[in-house]
């Protein structure tokens, strides 16, 4: 079978699964399996076996569950709750301050967490019947909702950057490091923004509310006081990783351990709340884990098809210049990430991808961010973008034509940021050469 029939037929097999509503784990195995007996006949399921054992046995992924673990006793602690109020403490009396709010907690919850659909769900159950109480805007309330929550898979700890370094088999620290800088530049290009359309129509906020400020007054040093122990936690994991103090994986334990800490601090440690967080992260990481084997297996099936290195001669052969294949390959995942699902796409592509970066030589740390970036947009892009469905289960008073109009504003804003990070690489690129230099 040549290459492209196996690549065209396979693309075409996993997308049909997906648009019929197959589980992406279950459309990966279908599409393993099926390659398999094509390829290899029976004698082939050997093969699928070894596969899948040294990928589900690779040391780098273990920080997948011991992040998701970190995250969960992070929320199960009250931690959530005291950067909420000491953020609030801390906005202080600037109009639009709820928005203000909602995007720097956000960020911080990407920090914590990495979950953009469970910071959509959780600030929509939670800061936007406030904001709306309050006299906030509907759509600018919602579009800082969506906008704060796709910070949080850029910002680490990332399990989706360690999924990308792991298919792409680059250094996972730097990966996690890169999207630092990134997530802080976004961070307050969504602030700028919502401050010169506040500039532009002051009816999008409420007067200052005195009662509010009021009951905050003078909290400001007990405010950070209050958030040191949390963001000393991802400053520890992150530290740790950048200063080559501990691997990835080594980092996440500490976080893990730093996070049992916290809740025995805030007195919400018990046997219950930690059999819960481990059964979450059990749940999570074993499907992840399920994903990532059969995502490897269908790149060992393309490398043996050929088509990797024939796309990479095909592409040698079209002599596009650098500029317009990094348009053509940042394009292409935002156009499939609007109706796909993002982690299928996004593990079907990175194989393809990789004789492409080494022929124009692009610095794989940078390009992966910008992907990863890409990936993330993709969960607040209408129609199917899935952060955009769990806000919307989390805020029903929200209609999805409301939630729509809140979002394009902000996915225009990503890509804005995004052509200001390839024009100016060391966006991206300076804090992971710190690793190289250290």
């Amino acid at each position: 079978m040549s290459w492209d029939v196996a690549l065209a037929g396979g693309v075409a097999l996993l997308i049909g699964l997906l648009i019929i509503g197959v589980p992406i784990f279950v459309s990966f195995l279908i599409l393993n399996i099926t390659g398999v007996l094509v390829l290899f006949g029976d004698a082939g399921f050997g093969l699928l076996a070894n596969s899948i054992y040294s990928s589900a046995t690779y040391g780098a992924l273990t920080a997948v569950p011991l992040f998701i673990v970190m995250g969960e006793l992070l929320f199960r602690s009250g931690a959530m709750e005291v950067l909420f109020d000491s953020l609030d403490r801390l906005v202080g009396r600037v109009r639009g301050r709820q928005f203000v709010l909602c995007i720097l907690l956000s960020a911080i919850l990407g920090a914590l967490s990495g979950a953009a659909m469970a910071v959509a769900g959780l600030l929509g159950r939670s800061l936007y019947p406030t904001m709306l109480q309050r006299g906030y805007d509907p759509k600018l309330s919602a579009g800082t909702i969506l906008a704060g929550a796709s910070l949080d898979p850029i910002i680490p700890p990332s399990v989706l950057a360690i999924l990308i370094a792991t298919i792409a088999q680059i250094s996972t620290g730097k990966l996690l490091i890169a999207g630092i800088v990134p997530g802080i530049f976004l961070t307050v290009m969504f602030l700028g923004y919502v401050f010169i359309r506040l500039k532009f129509n002051p009816k999008l906020s409420p007067d200052i509310d005195a009662e509010v400020l009021a009951q905050h007054k003078g909290g400001a040093i007990v405010a950070v006081l209050r958030m040191i122990p949390s963001l000393f936690i991802f400053f520890l994991v992150m530290g740790l990783v950048m200063f080559g103090i501990a691997t990835p994986t080594e980092a996440a334990a500490t976080g893990v351990l730093g996070s049992v800490i916290l809740a025995a601090s805030y007195r919400k440690l018990s046997l219950d709340m930690i059999k819960e967080a481990l059964t979450a992260g059990v749940r999570v990481s074993s499907l992840l884990l399920i994903i990532m084997c059969s995502a490897v297996m269908f790149s060992q099936l393309l490398t043996f098809t050929g088509a990797p290195q024939a796309l990479g001669e095909l592409v040698a052969h079209l002599q596009l210049s650098s500029w317009l294949m990094l348009t053509c390959m940042i394009a292409l995942p935002f156009v499939l990430f609007m109706f796909l699902d993002q982690v299928a796409i996004m593990l079907v592509l990175i194989p393809i991808y990789k004789p492409i970066l080494l022929l124009y030589k692009f610095d794989e740390i940078w390009f992966y961010t910008l992907f990863l970036i890409v990936a993330t947009v993709g969960g607040i892009s209408p129609p199917f973008g899935y952060t955009l469905f769990a806000f919307k289960s989390a805020a029903p008073q929200a209609t999805m034509a409301e939630i729509f109009s809140a979002a394009w504003p902000f996915v225009w804003l990503i890509m804005l940021g995004l052509v200001l990070m390839v024009l100016f690489p060391p966006i991206i690129t300076a804090l992971p050469a710190l690793l190289d230099g250290r």
